[in-house]
């Protein structure tokens, strides 16, 4: 059904991305850093896109609560690279089984976006786009995973769903923007990732699912 589309949205993601100045948009407080550091450790996290109900969905995390910056937050499945990894994409599909219960060999890999990297955590983050082939039987690893939350990619393109936010760490308080379809909030690295997918997609002929 939607063949047409992810080969729309592979040829996309060969040509020159938005980058930067997409996942800048959804920063919160000060501007990242342009550059990366030379130090820092890398991550591979995966944009699944499945279909569902005659719908495209996107697959998320909400993490556990641990003594950590990324705490609770909701993300894209994924992690940290491993020297047995052949390569980003497989620490990607690596960590989105141990996470999810996913099937790495029902992933058909359309492209990747601009690596982002996490001051906070000092990752650089290679985001993944990828398709299941069926409706996915999510099974959440407890250890690291609250809930696995999809959401439908219409929903995530409606411009309703993109807003600000207030948010206070110890002292500090300030606002952010925000992605939250069903009242549930994206905001940092993760909507910094999401809103360079959704511009790409504005552009791939996303009504070509109507």
């Amino acid at each position: 059904m939607f063949t047409d589309f992810f080969e729309n949205l592979k040829k996309e993601l060969k040509k020159d991305l938005p980058g930067k100045k997409a996942q800048i948009k959804m920063a919160p407080g000060v501007q990242h850093q342009s550059e990366s550091p030379n130090k820092c450790r890398t991550a591979g996290v995966l944009i699944l896109l499945y279909p569902k109900n005659k719908e495209l969905n996107v697959a998320f995390i909400q993490r556990t609560e641990y003594n950590g910056p990324h705490s609770g937050q909701v993300s894209f499945p994924g992690g940290k690279s491993e020297t047995t990894d052949l390569d980003i994409i497989s620490t990607a599909l690596r960590e989105s089984q141990e996470e999810i219960g996913i099937d790495p060999n029902q992933v058909s890999i359309l492209g990747q976006l601009t690596p982002l990297h996490i001051p906070v955590s000092n990752f650089l983050v290679y985001p993944i786009v990828g398709v299941y082939k069926t409706s996915p039987l999510f099974k959440a690893n407890p250890l690291e995973v609250k809930e696995v939350i999809s959401f439908k990619l219409r929903d995530l393109l409606n411009p309703d769903n993109c807003t600000s936010k207030e948010f206070k760490y110890g002292d500090l308080s300030f606002m952010a923007p925000i992605y939250n379809p069903n009242n549930v909030t994206i905001w940092g690295a993760t909507a910094m990732i999401l809103s360079e997918f959704l511009e790409i997609l504005e552009t791939s002929n996303f009504k070509s699912l109507e």
